[in-house]
């Protein structure tokens, strides 16, 4: 009669598969909070619990119909300690009577074989590794577990959270306190091809309105170049109704110009000219030569 797997491992392992299950499964990482994961492993715990005192009874019974040899041998395997058992199936060597026991009646040039079973922690770790790939290959297959476009996306809306946080509470960007930075050029690059590339053509070479990359301006109402665009942003031109107030229409915010400032400096002042020959569009209203700086 073979003794019974301690209910501390089954709790171990119920736990470890539930934890996994949460992982893979929940829609969020934020399930240890969370009173139905507690709740669900109370349960499992309690009818766990059933089970061993269900066991517990039926080992009694069984144990009254052993004889007293096979009781004394039962009793001694049950005072082992279940991981001592552990190793002893893995790494504990037969003595020379136990081999004979097992010994295969072949061999060559010496050799011979054992017919040993495999170790229980063997049988273990391929059983679990057998559960694991069906658990993660229905989560991969059916769920959004372990995909990269979904923890893409997810990982997008928690920014886009915080960037809308910061915003309710970050001080408003004026034409007063706007400031020039280089680190905000490529995100200007984007808010121009959502709001100006349809006027102002890729890569501000013009089109309907005027080429931004040229020394040639219409509208002249800062001195310096960056604050200039944030001018017409906010307060659109005075010549072309098409060109709108922007800021204050609240198409884009202040934060959004001060970014699009920074990119039409970048292709005006840091950037050769898109020339017409190179397909921009022909100079407009008056040069004008900004005064150095950009803020």
């Amino acid at each position: 009669m073979k003794t019974r797997t301690p209910i501390s491992v089954y709790i171990l392992v119920t736990v470890g598969l539930t934890v996994m299950a949460f992982e893979m499964f929940a829609h969020d990482s934020g399930y240890f909070s969370s009173p139905f994961f507690w709740g669900l492993l109370l349960i499992a715990v309690i009818l766990l619990l059933i089970m061993n005192s269900i066991g517990d009874l039926v080992e009694n019974e069984n144990v009254k119909k052993l004889s007293d040899e096979e009781r004394a041998a039962y009793i001694k395997e049950k005072n082992t300690p279940y991981f001592q058992k552990l190793w002893n199936s893995a790494f504990k060597k037969q003595s020379a009577t136990e081999e004979k026991d097992i010994l295969i009646d072949h061999g060559f040039d010496g050799i011979t074989e054992l017919d040993n079973s495999l170790p229980k922690w063997w049988i273990g770790l391929f059983y679990f590794g057998c559960i694991f790939c069906a658990v993660y290959l229905t989560a991969f297959a059916f769920t959004d577990y372990a995909h990269p476009d979904a923890e893409l996306n997810s990982d997008t809306k928690l920014m886009l959270a915080s960037i809308a946080e910061f915003e309710k509470t970050a001080p408003q960007v004026t034409l007063e306190n706007a400031k020039y930075s280089a680190d905000n050029i490529a995100e200007g690059q984007e808010l121009f091809k959502t709001n100006c590339v349809t006027c102002h053509g890729e890569n501000g070479k013009g089109g309907i309105g005027p080429n931004l990359t040229d020394t040639h301006w219409i509208n002249i109402k800062q001195k310096s170049l960056f604050k200039n665009v944030i001018w017409m942003l906010e307060n659109g031109s005075p010549n072309n109704p098409t060109m709108r107030p922007l800021i204050k229409e609240g198409t884009i915010t202040g934060r959004d110009a001060e970014k699009i400032a920074a990119y039409i400096y970048h292709i005006n002042q840091e950037t050769p000219p898109v020339t017409v020959a190179q397909g921009g569009a022909a100079p407009q209203g008056t040069e004008v030569k900004w005064e150095n700086g950009n803020d």
